[in-house]
């Protein structure tokens, strides 16, 4: 039974809405314009929002997850290595999906710049790893 796969223009959506992500993080970093904190946060959804359209490509569907490993896990049909290359990323980003978004858990000023840039660079390896398997 063949699988329905999306419209292109879903997968497209979530990258564009992965993109806005990234747009808000470059200029947050660049000008010092909001909080670290928010950065750490944005920089999950990217990689969220990289795996969904992967995922949805792949599948015709995406699960309403946000935990990254569960979303990697769900790539290995058809990428075998994709959870043990990016593992040190979705650890690192998933510590901020729930951290920077429920007061009480975290407190948001203990986020440095530095972990910002972190966070950033391992969306960014994870935006690069879908686009490669999405583009190839």
């Amino acid at each position: 039974m063949k699988q329905d796969l999306p419209h292109p223009d879903l997968v497209d959506e979530w990258l564009k809405r992965a993109y806005d992500d990234e747009l808000n993080i470059r200029s947050i970093l660049k000008h010092r314009d909001g909080t670290s904190a928010v950065v750490c946060f944005l920089s999950q959804q990217m990689a969220e929002k990289h795996f969904k359209a992967l995922l949805l490509k792949l599948t015709g569907k995406h699960p309403k997850v946000h935990d990254l490993g569960q979303l990697a896990e769900l790539t290995t049909p058809y990428f075998k290595k994709t959870v043990k290359e990016l593992t040190e990323e979705m650890v690192l980003l998933n510590r901020y999906y729930i951290g920077t978004r429920y007061p009480g858990d975290i407190d948001i000023t203990s986020f440095s710049w530095e972990m910002a840039e972190e966070a950033f660079d391992a969306a960014m390896i994870i935006k690069n790893f879908v686009l490669e398997k999405l583009y190839r």
